[in-house]
């Protein structure tokens, strides 16, 4: 049986507020029985929404708050001015414990800015990251990082693979997930000096909690040839972008295609049943949802301008990352590995680690 948790919603963030995150959380809660929630935003919009789903309405409460981060917002700004904010209580709820997880559709880099002044990076890492979920042809794969940092460092790059190997046996339920590092060329000598020292250091590293595969491609992602792929964070937010507006461009050439003469609408017709699953399939609603991997706490970004649908996978998410313990699993791969480095001294050390930067809004 399911165990009960609590998910604090930043109920005013996003492109739509209440009015899409309601919705939501209701469709969650239909999925996921054991869900509670706790909403942080203006009472009176949220209620007025909430009349709709009584289910929803049971197993829920609000804590009403005015004050709201907006999208165009700093995150030095949001840092400074946001304590009391609808995102900034739902991440402190998680803090304090009175929630097991928080999720917001809101500002990236204020978000990703509040948590981790409020969650704190786990022991050992210095820049969390955004993993995101890729639809490939044989099902799901991570992607980590999505764009919390720019650059990153080989340690950096090799404590994103613990933290994505542990996000897939959360998500996934793979004991030993397979992890590849996203590269110009799968040759060995491919790649600048971080890759291939990140790709060293997870070579020669012994007992890690994952399958090293070595290199992969940008076309990789999608055949699903790892179950966790390892770029730093400007290209992993290219490369996750690209991909969105591929697949919103094949969606535009089909319904052009299929529309464009009779007989290509009576092909459709008979048709239509396949490209429903194809539609199904590239809808990107389905794997909506970033999780801040790499705090004391689980974070959940769902995209500002998430339908309903797309809403509730984000909070699905984030019940599954509460529900697996993965912040314990985590913590004893990220500490066992660094004591493993630690304990082969100086040869075995990782490289000096770089401060890096943080993108901005999202």
């Amino acid at each position: 049986m399911a165990s009960q948790k609590v998910i604090a919603l930043d109920a005013m963030g996003g492109d739509h507020g209440p009015e899409v995150l309601v919705p939501g959380a209701a469709l969650s809660l239909e999925r996921q029985p054991a869900l509670n929630f706790i909403f942080f935003g203006q009472q009176a919009r949220v209620e007025a929404v909430l009349k709709a789903y009584p289910k929803l309405a049971a197993r829920s409460r609000i804590v009403h708050t005015d004050h709201v981060i907006a999208m165009d917002e700093k995150p030095s700004q949001a840092l400074r001015r946001g304590k009391g904010s609808s995102m900034w209580l739902a991440l402190d709820a998680v803090k304090t414990g009175e929630a097991d997880a928080a999720v917001s559709a809101g500002n990236t880099g204020a978000l990703m800015a509040i948590a981790k002044l409020l969650l704190r990076p786990i022991t050992g890492i210095e820049r969390p990251a955004i993993a995101a979920l890729w639809p490939t042809v044989k099902s799901e794969c991570i992607v980590l990082d999505a764009g919390a940092n720019i650059g990153a460092t080989a340690a950096q790059l090799t404590d994103y693979a613990l933290m994505g190997a542990a996000m897939a046996r959360a998500v996934f339920h793979i004991e030993r997930p397979s992890v590849g590092l996203l590269n110009v060329g799968t040759e060995e000598m491919k790649g600048n000096e971080d890759v291939k020292a990140a790709h060293a250091l997870l070579k020669s590293a012994e007992s890690l909690p994952l399958d090293y595969k070595g290199f992969v491609e940008g076309d990789q992602i999608g055949q699903g040839a790892v179950d966790v792929v390892v770029v730093e964070g400007f290209a992993g937010n290219i490369a996750l972008k690209t991909a969105e507006g591929t697949a919103r461009q094949i969606g535009t050439y089909l319904r052009a295609a299929m529309t464009s003469s009779l007989m290509s609408k009576l092909g459709a017709l008979f048709a239509q049943g396949g490209f429903r699953v194809l539609k199904e399939k590239m809808d990107p609603r389905r794997v909506n949802g970033g999780t801040f991997l790499g705090l004391n706490g689980i974070a959940v970004k769902s995209h500002g301008g998430a339908d309903a649908f797309g809403f509730a996978s984000a909070v699905d998410l984030a019940y599954e990352m509460a529900d697996s313990g993965l912040i314990a699993r985590l913590t004893a791969d990220i500490d066992g590995f660094h004591h493993r480095l630690s304990a082969a001294g100086p040869g075995g050390m990782p490289p000096e680690r770089s401060a890096g930067g943080a993108l901005g809004k999202g």
